[in-house]
């Protein structure tokens, strides 16, 4: 983002004036961690808590990533709500439950989070297989629930590596080097034409990150994860006899596994057959291995409240009228009026809101 605001600056379009505070946080990327960067994030993530929507969500965790870098802290809204802005919807929150610890870190509590396709079996830390609608893509927060009932903070992705070559994708440009470079050639390269290996940024997860576990069968697998987590919540018989189950559906084309079901089905489109989703296949057939567990983390990313607009982006005050010379448009205004998705939402529609409240703004009469 940096490079791409500086080369817009180049081009004449603005002149920048980046704050202390923008610049710091340059100045720690540069350097990695440190024990102020730390201390930063994890107050971010107390103020975090400190709306979390209990009643809905249950306790909220005590250990959580972070998925944005440390200068957006959600200071604006602080600071919008003391020049008469109202603030609503807080409870409205939007994390990911398909985090990783970044191997090489840019930010305090860096987290990716792991885009995956359909395939991965996702168990919560007691070894359970979560039930639908919570797989991979399918419902965030109803995902979010049912891993926070555990009393856990953390859950598992078991995969092989069939899977893990066509299916996952990891969050940010940085990750993505064949898609940002906007060539097919290198889309291709990086995502077909690589052998029996994932897209590189993906193996390099798998073989650097602590997350990531691999092993040539069940048994030796399940020890590891149990090594990792730090306890032995994880019994390996209950764990093969889940996995039993699900491959014994698999050369049924009736199949009953709803999971095994959305596989099917996002294989008929040619694209997801192609390029995003495994052929199904026995996870524990030797054939089909490595087997790879992933612990996912709960990852901050968004709210879904914010500051109260009218359909032309000005700010709201507590007492309903509009704030002169004041607009707030994206993320910041809950992606438009202070909230319009509601407690939920539906990915790839966030960009939308924050289009066309900028686009309100812009062309209100109301600007001077």
């Amino acid at each position: 983002m940096r490079e791409m605001v500086l080369a817009v600056a180049r081009q004449g379009v603005f002149t920048p004036l980046w704050s202390a505070r923008i610049l710091e946080e340059w100045r720690r990327a540069a350097v990695k961690l440190g024990p102020e960067g730390v201390a930063q994030a994890e107050a971010e993530i107390a103020l975090l808590r400190a709306a979390w929507p209990q009643d809905r969500l249950g306790p909220p965790p005590k250990h959580m990533l972070s998925g944005v870098p440390a200068h957006v802290d959600g200071r604006m809204l602080k600071i919008s709500a003391a020049a008469g802005g109202h603030v609503i919807n807080r409870d409205r929150m939007w994390h990911y439950t398909e985090g990783v610890k970044n191997w090489d870190p840019i930010w305090p509590a860096h987290g990716i989070r792991i885009l995956p396709g359909p395939s991965p079996l996702w168990f919560d830390a007691t070894g359970r297989r979560l039930p639908p609608p919570c797989l991979p893509g399918f419902d965030t927060l109803a995902t979010l629930r049912e891993i926070l009932a555990t009393g856990q903070e953390y859950s598992w992705f078991i995969l092989t590596q069939k899977v893990i070559k066509k299916e996952f994708a990891l969050s940010g440009s940085e990750q993505n080097p064949d898609f940002t470079s906007k060539r097919w050639r290198e889309v291709l390269r990086g995502r077909v034409l690589t052998g029996r290996n994932a897209p590189a940024p993906v193996e390099a997860f798998k073989t650097q990150g602590e997350d990531f576990i691999t092993a040539p069968d069940l048994g030796q697998l399940v020890a590891g994860m149990n090594r990792l987590a730090g306890n032995s919540l994880l019994d390996p018989a209950r764990l093969h006899a889940q996995i039993a189950a699900r491959d014994a559906q698999v050369d049924n084309p009736f199949t009953k596994d709803a999971q095994l079901m959305a596989i099917h089905a996002a294989r008929n489109y040619r694209g997801d057959r192609l390029i995003r989703t495994a052929r199904p296949h026995k996870f524990l057939d030797p054939q089909n291995g490595p087997l790879i567990a992933v612990r996912l983390h709960i990852l901050t990313r968004k709210t879904l409240g914010g500051l109260q607009t009218d359909l032309d982006s000005r700010m709201i005050g507590a007492d309903g009228a509009p704030l002169p010379g004041l607009f707030a448009a994206g993320e910041v205004a809950g992606f438009g009026g202070g909230g319009y998705h509601g407690y939920n939402a539906l990915e790839g529609t966030f960009l939308g809101g924050c289009l066309f409240s900028g686009r309100n703004a812009g062309r209100s009469h109301h600007v001077a």
